[in-house]
């Protein structure tokens, strides 16, 4: 088999036989290259087998262009057609002239008239002949045998093509045209079509692309390459992208995951290369994000799907700060907590007085308490101080229907573990929080040696290549095993933080700034005991310490039980208070 350019065997292929399997007869290096330029790669070894799925031809131009006819005079008729493209019966008709008097039988045709070739005439045992149409006042269909002589040109047809007419018809391949407006060039153009082929081969782990133009010779080895196996690697994203048909399927590890420092899973070494895997399905999988409490003992993070079949018991949350207090009281209205560490009162920030066993209750909650039992107090944000929130709920949940009974976050105990799991890593942690909920894209696996203990893979996280193989699977046909799925997927803190990271929505905003703190040389007001300085601090907060614009705030209502004697003094403070100011003025 003779080697041929590739330009030349690119260019005479035929889409529908693809794809074809090609050998490089003659390498190509460009020199200081690495590889590829803008994608497309430019450099291939002698030797190399390439499988070309598809070629694309990419159009620069969109105008019209004009054939050029050939301005060389031909000897004879036959002479005249043999300069024709191949295929002359698609490019009928055409028109010529004669620049000498033609003398046909009886009929005579003057020098320079247009006769327009109809048809090729070919009777077995005779001479061929041209039917052609004579042009003037004496218009007549004469035929003109192959072998009469003259000085016969081409002339200039009026039709107009496009590039891509001029690309896919054959009989225009080899011609010359010019632009059909010739403002923008004068000037005859030979069109020689570059196409970006796609191609797969065995020293690459992905779909390449290259141009026809590369200058190298190569071979058409389809037929006598049954048994080579030229595959196509996917990545764990592309394979979302397959159909569902596709599935189960066994598949060959071409390249393992990089990093294993997102997942703590004892099947995730195993993802080595050369190994097989079997993919059951994919799907979009509904899971939660559960994170053990701080405690001595180190941090544990979980990914853990909808389907997880223990049962969780709500747990009191606890908050360090007034701000997140104030996050979670704006997916939970009606939030109740107990302070669990005193507060001293500190006028100059703004504080107020807080003791251990009071009850907040989110301003606008309906509260079954006198008017002498309320007290509206502002708790600033960057307020340093431990609540823990009060509720009484003893009933067991599902994971699917905690989404359904409560916000998120949400502290929860597992109080019955998962029987279908061998061992249940979230059965004996004192308490878990649920941090978020995510539908993921994830693929069904397994190992071959023991299809129906699988595991999800989520390509978002794992980055690898596999390529489809023709191994059968490892069960009986229309058998497929019982499948026991992993539903808990321990994940280190490096994926956790990588998670915050992607998700983080454009509205959330940090803790706002703590405001200016006041000059020492500023009057403050006098101070009473403990209890009376509460009250006028919750009485005249905007009068007395910071203005409540200069931070934010948070509105709450604390309710306790007052004895009578302490209303009494709680007036006459207020009283001795008012009788002040007003000599002062």
């Amino acid at each position: 088999m003779t080697a041929v350019p590739l330009q030349d065997f690119i260019a005479s292929l035929d889409d529908t036989c693809l794809p074809r399997i090609l050998q490089v007869c003659s390498g190509v290096y460009f020199e200081g290259s690495v590889y590829e330029i803008s994608g497309n790669e430019v450099c291939f070894s002698t030797g190399d087998l390439i499988k070309v799925i598809v070629t694309d031809f990419l159009l620069c131009s969109s105008g019209l262009f004009k054939e050029v006819p050939n301005e060389v005079p031909c000897g004879t008729i036959e002479e005249l057609l043999s300069v024709r493209p191949v295929g002359l019966d698609s490019y009928l008709p055409f028109t010529f002239i004669s620049r000498t008097k033609m003398i046909l039988h009886d009929f005579t045709v003057g020098a320079e008239t247009p006769m327009t070739v109809l048809s090729v005439k070919r009777n077995e045992g005779e001479e061929h002949q041209v039917q052609c149409c004579v042009q003037g006042q004496q218009s007549a269909n004469v035929d003109i045998p192959l072998s009469t002589k003259g000085e016969f040109v081409e002339c200039e047809r009026e039709e107009c093509y496009t590039l891509q007419e001029i690309i896919s018809l054959p009989h225009l391949k080899s011609r010359k045209f010019c632009f059909a407006n010739t403002i923008k060039c004068a000037r005859t153009l030979v069109f020689t079509p570059v196409f970006q082929i796609h191609a797969i081969t065995n020293t690459r782990k992905n779909d390449m692309q290259f141009f026809s133009s590369l200058e190298m010779d190569v071979i058409d080895v389809t037929d006598q390459s049954t048994d080579v196996e030229v595959v196509s690697y996917l990545s764990l994203t592309e394979l979302l992208s397959q159909p569902d048909e596709h599935f189960p399927a066994v598949v060959k590890i071409f390249e393992g995951p990089e990093s294993h420092s997102l997942f703590k899973c004892s099947w995730l070494s195993q993802l080595t290369t050369n190994q097989h895997l079997v993919l059951h399905k994919k799907e979009n999988s509904p899971m939660v994000l559960l994170s053990s409490l701080k405690s001595r003992r180190a941090q544990r993070r979980f990914l853990v799907l909808q389907q997880y079949n223990g049962q969780f018991r709500k747990q009191p949350r606890e908050f360090h700060s007034v701000y997140e207090l104030y996050l979670a009281s704006l997916n939970a209205p009606g939030l109740t907590v107990t302070v669990t560490q005193c507060c001293d009162e500190d006028d100059k920030q703004g504080l107020p007085d807080l003791s251990v066993g009071e009850q907040l209750v989110e301003k606008g909650e309906d509260v079954d308490a006198t008017p002498i039992e309320k007290e509206k107090i502002f708790l600033p944000l960057y307020m340093q101080v431990h609540f823990v929130e009060a509720f009484r709920d003893t009933k067991k949940y599902r994971l699917k229907d905690l989404g359904k009974e409560c916000s998120l976050p949400q502290d929860v105990k597992v109080v019955t573990k998962d029987k279908r799991l061998e061992s249940d890593p979230l059965f004996g942690l004192p308490c878990l929080r649920i941090e978020g909920a995510m539908l993921e894209p994830t693929i069904l696996a397994s190992f071959p040696h023991k299809p129906e203990s699988c595991f999800w893979i989520p390509p978002r996280w794992l980055s690898m290549s596999v390529s489809f193989t023709n191994d059968p699977l490892p069960w009986p046909e229309g058998q497929p095993p019982k499948c026991h799925v992993e539903n808990v997927k321990e994940v280190t803190d490096k994926f956790y933080f990588e998670l915050v990271k992607q998700d983080r929505r454009e509205s959330s905003t940090p803790p706002p700034r703590p405001p200016k703190r006041l000059q020492s040389s500023e009057k403050q007001p006098s101070k009473a005991s403990k209890k009376s300085g509460q009250a006028n601090n919750s009485k005249h907060q905007a009068d007395q310490s910071v203005p409540t614009e200069k931070f934010s705030h948070l509105s709450l209502t604390v309710s306790h039980t007052l004895l009578l004697t302490q209303f009494f003094c709680l007036l006459w403070w207020f009283f001795i208070w008012f009788a002040s100011h007003k000599i002062s003025d």
